[in-house]
């Protein structure tokens, strides 16, 4: 237990907020509050944008959205003190977080398809995040639990190790996809002439350096041992994140296609729009594309296209 809001993780992954400060309190609820509106906002949405309740891309955007419910719940147990049963707490915290993060690069991780054409750059992001959840999750999880059902300080002080290795691991794995995006979005800025194009291009770059600050920012906290503000922090900053995805995943589609018939390497299959747009909210006239022929150099991307395509409207 501590009455302080700045101490180590071990402190808290095991113990609870006894201070009696109004401001720290309201400032947790605040930040599990918004999550939880988010959250809501976001099944709305998903289930609304996408027509096709199936595919890699709706199920990680959906179990990353839903995994912030119990990781927050979790922690404003664990914090407030809640029950006396640990488990329960520990429990949903540690479920909520492996949906939650490593979701959220799977999220980062389908995207891609749209604007990568490279299968081996897109088999070398998969193993990355599958290798890190036994790199990351599962060694937290045990010290998680050990720290919290053993008398040992060894667990206590493993869990204060792993804990800034884990979020400076799973900061780096997202740094890395979303620089994947950022590189290719970038070439694509410059080989695109239009202007309403090239300002659609820098609002989707200017929206993946906002999530590579916000993860820089969890960073900073954790490091300053302001564990309590960063844990409950997250999950507001993800719930953002996942929004964030929601608002520009159409412009990208769009700008995919774009980029793809331009280079004279996609096939409209006869002027027709792709089966994930919904036309009345399409950001230009695709019926009116010309024909063209697919090289065996942009297969990669077309194929990670269409299988996002029959998910979305």
């Amino acid at each position: 237990m501590s009455s302080l809001s700045n101490s180590s993780p071990g402190n808290w992954i095991t113990g609870s907020y006894t201070g009696d400060s109004i401001g720290v309190r309201i400032t947790i609820a605040t930040f599990v509050g918004v999550a939880w509106y988010n959250v809501i906002e976001l099944v709305v949405l998903i289930f609304l944008t996408f027509k096709r309740y199936e595919g890699p891309y709706f199920w990680s955007m959906l179990i990353a959205s839903v995994g912030i419910l119990p990781y927050s719940v979790g922690y404003l147990l664990k914090f407030f003190g809640v029950t006396s049963a640990t488990w329960v707490p520990v429990t949903l915290l540690t479920i909520g977080w492996w949906t939650m993060v490593t979701g959220q690069s799977f999220v980062l991780y389908s995207r891609l398809h749209l604007v990568i054409q490279n299968m081996r750059v897109l088999r070398m992001v998969r193993t990355m995040i599958i290798m890190n959840i036994f790199l990351l999750h599962v060694p937290t999880t045990v010290l998680t639990y050990a720290a919290n059902f053993s008398s040992s300080a060894a667990s206590v002080a493993g869990y204060d190790i792993m804990e800034k290795l884990q979020l400076t691991g799973f900061c780096v794995q997202e740094v890395i996809i979303s620089g994947l995006y950022m590189w290719e979005t970038n070439r694509m800025l410059r080989l695109n002439q239009d202007h309403v194009s090239r300002k659609t291009i820098l609002q989707l770059l200017a929206v993946n350096v906002s999530c590579i600050l916000m993860d820089i920012a969890l960073m900073i906290i954790e490091f300053r041992d302001f564990y309590i503000y960063q844990t409950t922090l997250k999950a507001t900053l993800y719930s953002i994140k996942l929004k964030l995805e929601i608002a520009v995943l159409g412009k990208l589609v769009n700008i995919a296609h774009q980029h793809m018939w331009r280079s004279s390497s996609f096939n409209t299959a006869g002027g027709q729009y792709p089966s994930f747009v919904d036309p009345n909210h399409a950001l230009h006239d695709f019926s009116h594309a010309d024909s063209l022929g697919t090289s065996s150099a942009s297969k990669g991307r077309a194929s990670g296209t269409e299988a996002i395509d029959n998910d979305i409207r």
